[in-house]
């Protein structure tokens, strides 16, 4: 058998492998299966639950368990909750995806540019890292909102804009980690491209840490997204579990399912995330994987 074959063969035993662990794990699991609910009532729910989270519905101030209320109660202004719930995870969980998906490319690109050239350009890259680190991250996602407006897209890039220091600085590490390696130098050898080697020999290397980090990343852009919204800062229009709690914040004392629902929903959520984060991690580990 040729070395390719060879490498082929070790890959698809680790895949095996990590794919066992990850089973074996009952936490990540069950994290994995809620998460995967979770995602299917955002998208399918709102068209077979058939009440607007905009509409009237009863009385406001209905609880759970009221007469002629809805099963999670209203809202001040006599809105369905459990309408609220699953159309604000729609909301939620498209700009925390796209937001995620923003930091992880912008991250690795810059992270493995200066992990794998190192010298002046490691400096100069780390440098811009260090200034967008510093700076508070839900404060400069505000300020990103406020200049170009609330909306999906201008929400996403404003956490991303925040969050991605964290995955370059991941990405730096396994790039620098990598690059002294015999595959990598053997690719060099024959001649393959900086590009090349980079995102086709080193990148597909690293990828485990960085999927464990992009877990935490969607987990970090739930919340953010939530807290902007809390704040208003998000379009006014759009139901969202963070502005559900903001909007109704004003009778958590009086009305405690109003923010109740919508913050359990944001912690479930996170919890599933966070338990296939841990799952990943333990899968990847080759130590754990070769009990």
């Amino acid at each position: 058998m040729t070395d390719v074959g060879v490498a082929i063969k070790q890959v698809e035993a680790g895949g095996r492998g990590s794919l066992r662990m990850f089973l074996r794990n009952k936490a990540a699991v069950v994290g994995l299966v809620v998460f995967s609910l979770i995602v299917l009532v955002t998208i399918f729910g709102p068209g077979l639950y058939g009440t607007s989270a905009n509409k009237m519905v009863a009385r406001p101030f209905l609880g759970p368990g009221s007469e002629l209320a809805p099963l999670l109660g209203t809202d001040y202004l006599g809105r369905d909750i459990l309408a609220g719930i699953i159309g604000g995870g729609r909301a939620t969980l498209l700009v925390a995806a796209v937001a995620a998906a923003m930091t992880m490319t912008i991250g690795i690109v810059v992270g493995s540019l200066a992990g794998y050239f190192g010298g002046w350009i490691d400096a100069l890259l780390m440098r811009f890292t260090e200034i967008f680190q510093v700076m508070p991250g839900l404060l400069f996602s505000m300020v990103v909102i406020f200049l170009l407006g609330p909306g999906t897209r201008n929400e996403a890039l404003a956490i991303g804009l925040t969050l991605w220091p964290l995955s370059a600085r991941l990405a730096r590490a396994e790039s620098l980690r990598l690059r002294e390696m015999e595959y990598v130098k053997a690719a060099r050898a024959v001649g393959c491209s900086d590009l090349r080697i980079m995102f086709r020999t080193i990148l597909p290397n690293a990828m485990p840490p960085l999927l464990v980090s992009a877990t935490l990343t969607v987990v970090i852009a739930i919340l953010f997204h939530s807290g902007l919204a809390f704040l208003g800062m998000v379009d006014v229009n759009t139901i969202s579990w963070g502005s559900m709690l903001g909007k109704n914040r004003g009778y958590a004392l009086t009305a405690w399912w109003m923010v109740f629902f919508p913050g359990i929903a944001i912690v479930i959520t996170g919890l599933s995330i966070s338990l296939v984060g841990d799952g990943l991690q333990d899968a990847f580990n080759p130590k754990l994987r070769g009990r």
